[in-house]
């Protein structure tokens, strides 16, 4: 893969002799060294591609790449920034045939009434959710250091604000931001890595942060959350689920604020402001759906919640949407509804409630 990258040394002798046995064609001992690095390389995946079934495609493939290549890594970077490589390479590739994803505020304006019957768009590649449970604690993580070395957290950079600015990026860009400011690679590691100049790192770097800086709050959710604590937002995610499960259209404006945002990808109609969000719950998820049940859980760092709807022919709930909420100063500002079912298995989440 023609890597140069400045002299470090494997971590440990353990390492060493297993990474021996993985050059001797040991599958086995190949699995025990990626092992420990695979979530934190599955959530870069989703943060290159927004897409939690693409990034499993992704870390396959790169990580297949990793195996037969092994003999081309000559231990002069440490494994973790190698593999990296491997994966970032594998995500710009896919980056260069499937394009970006989308979420419905990139498709149009705003819809001033509720849109009843709305049909699923299926030639669009929407942005989908992540599990939390994918993150690995702590901060970004500097190569090597396992510490602080980025400006995003890991949950931070999985927030949804973030990775929907990073769809707007071209693969070069989005991936030196990602390295820098998330992994806390350096300029020269991220130009070897990338097989390009600093010069060019650079300057994608300086155009990625002006894209991202316009579309991404100031405040982010992790900050937000911080705010006003676990009990405060325990309260918010539980009102909200029993606002929709009761037809409680009072409770639910309640918990919403002024500018609040709906969306439901993949239908392509999105509501902005308290009345076009209003008219819409009213007339659909709260009067025009069949009875809701819920069960809380995360998504890319933030609050979320499952949503089945009651299917008569099933005698079950049956599992609808992953609702993401987007909270500032104690209410709702932004419901991302990610409706296909297809998204619970990652969650852990089961596929119909009794």
């Amino acid at each position: 893969m023609g890597e140069v990258f400045s002299a470090r040394s494997l971590a440990g002798s353990g390492e060493d002799a297993e990474l021996a046995r993985a050059r001797e064609g040991d599958g086995e001992a190949f699995s025990r060294l990626v092992e420990p690095l695979r979530r934190e390389l599955h959530a870069h995946c989703y943060r290159m591609l927004g897409s939690t079934h693409d990034a499993d495609d992704a870390l396959q493939d790169a990580l297949l790449r990793a195996w037969r290549g092994l003999g081309r890594f000559e231990g002069r970077s440490s494994l973790r920034s190698w593999l990296y490589t491997v994966a970032t390479r594998t995500c710009l590739d896919a980056v260069r045939s499937r394009g970006r994803r989308a979420l419905p505020v990139d498709l149009g304006p705003a819809s001033a009434r509720a849109v009843i019957d709305d049909a699923p768009v299926t030639d669009v590649a929407w942005l989908g959710p992540y599990p939390d449970a994918g993150l690995v604690d702590g901060s970004g993580g500097g190569p090597g250091s396992g510490g602080p070395a980025g400006r995003y957290a890991q949950r931070e950079a999985v927030e949804l604000a973030f990775v929907a600015a990073l769809q707007h990026l071209p693969g070069n860009q989005r991936a030196a931001l990602l390295l820098f400011e998330v992994l806390g690679f350096s300029v020269a590691e991220i130009a070897a890595m990338m097989d390009t100049s600093a010069t060019s790192v650079n300057s994608a770097l300086a155009r990625a942060r002006r894209v991202v800086a316009e579309k991404v709050p100031d405040r982010t959710q992790q900050q937000a959350l911080r705010l006003i604590g676990d009990a405060r937002l325990r309260q918010v995610v539980a009102d909200y689920a029993t606002a929709l499960e009761r037809g409680d259209a009072d409770t639910l404006v309640a918990l919403l604020t002024e500018d609040v945002t709906w969306s439901m990808p993949p239908l392509p109609h999105w509501y902005r402001g308290i009345e076009a969000v209003t008219d819409f719950a009213v007339r659909v998820p709260l009067t025009s759906c069949p009875p809701w049940r819920h069960l809380a859980t995360s998504a890319n760092g933030q609050p979320a919640v499952a949503g089945y709807l009651w299917d008569e022919a099933a005698g079950a709930h049956l599992a609808w949407s992953i609702d993401v909420l987007t909270v500032r100063d104690g209410r709702i500002s932004a419901v991302t509804s990610f409706v296909d079912a297809a998204h619970f298995p990652a969650f852990g989440l089961p596929a119909s409630l009794p």
